[in-house]
């Protein structure tokens, strides 16, 4: 079983007409973060029409502090402006429990 110490919890208002592109941003951001040894759990989730969320787990803080400075969150930032009506929301969670496969 993996070891879940730490998450995140991203929530992104898209802009009005961008909600397609951020949804097809998100599915995309899957296969970076395939390649993150320390990224045990990610969850990309429409919460509404224009309101998207991340949830993602790790072992330790550095793990989370490497995705936070790794691609999807470089590329999360770099389009911000563009595609998301205001910043996006990041919180650092400690996990409590966890279940996972």
């Amino acid at each position: 079983m993996a070891n879940v110490n730490v998450a995140l919890h991203v929530q992104i208002e898209a802009r009005p007409g961008k909600e397609e592109e951020v949804a097809a941003f998100l599915r995309d951001g899957l296969a970076v973060v395939q390649d993150e040894s320390g990224t045990v759990a990610w969850f990309a989730v429409r919460v509404s029409p224009s309101t998207f969320a991340i949830f993602d787990a790790f072992p330790d803080g550095d793990a989370r502090q490497d995705h936070l400075g790794g691609r999807l969150g470089s590329a999360l930032m770099e389009r911000a402006d563009e595609l998301f009506a205001r910043p996006p929301s990041i919180e650092q969670l400690d996990v409590l429990a966890h279940k996972l496969p």
